[in-house]
């Protein structure tokens, strides 16, 4: 199954050259969010396949405005394919926006997906908006990661955990890092995998 994931940038390449036949075989879209609307609603009518979405820190406009044809899977865990996909969007709090979140908040989040996890034995990807504290994340407070994600990697092994928030050109960053089990991919505008 070939996933395009995309996260914090509208891609010109796909926005405004719109090549077909690069993403016939696209079986699914997931967005790590900080995209227009517009641009989510355009991707899932291009390519026609589904799109599921987690909230980045500034998406307020969402609330107004939803992405038409998406599907938010924030605080849900969804199976597409018999693929299990953990939903948890946001970033750390640093100035009480819509979907900013404390460490605690985000752990209580995860307590309440508990059983939920017990019933489908975990998860396959994990897509956040945030990555996880120490792998890929900033040293400023609105860029630093989760240490419930490190958590959540530790405890159900996922093969992938697909983030944002950390553009690819803010400096040394990287869009693939490994930790333990788990393949871990900024979708910094785009990218696609395999699974």
């Amino acid at each position: 199954m070939k996933i395009l994931a995309v996260g914090d940038k509208e891609s010109r390449y796909i926005w405004d050259h719109f090549d077909r036949e690069r993403f016939k075989d696209i079986d699914l879209i997931l967005s790590s969010g900080d995209l227009k609307s517009e641009y989510l609603s355009f991707l899932v009518t291009m390519i026609k396949a589904p799109l599921f979405y987690v909230h980045g820190n500034h998406d307020t406009p969402y609330i107004v405005k939803e992405p038409l044809g998406c599907t938010s899977i924030d605080d849900q865990l969804v199976i597409y394919n018999d693929i299990r996909i953990l939903g948890l969007g946001g970033s750390q709090v640093y100035n009480n926006g819509r979907f900013q979140y404390t460490e605690k908040e985000m752990a209580l989040r995860i307590k309440r997906l508990k059983r939920v996890l017990k019933k489908y034995n975990g998860f396959d990807i994990l897509l956040t908006h945030a990555p996880a504290y120490g792998l890929g994340d900033g040293d400023d407070l609105c860029h630093r990661g989760f240490q419930s994600f490190i958590e959540l990697l530790d405890q159900y092994s996922p093969k992938y955990f697909i983030h944002g928030h950390q553009h690819l050109n803010y400096g040394r960053q990287e869009r693939f890092i490994s930790y333990k089990k788990t393949s871990i991919i900024n979708a910094y505008e785009y990218h696609i995998l395999e699974y």
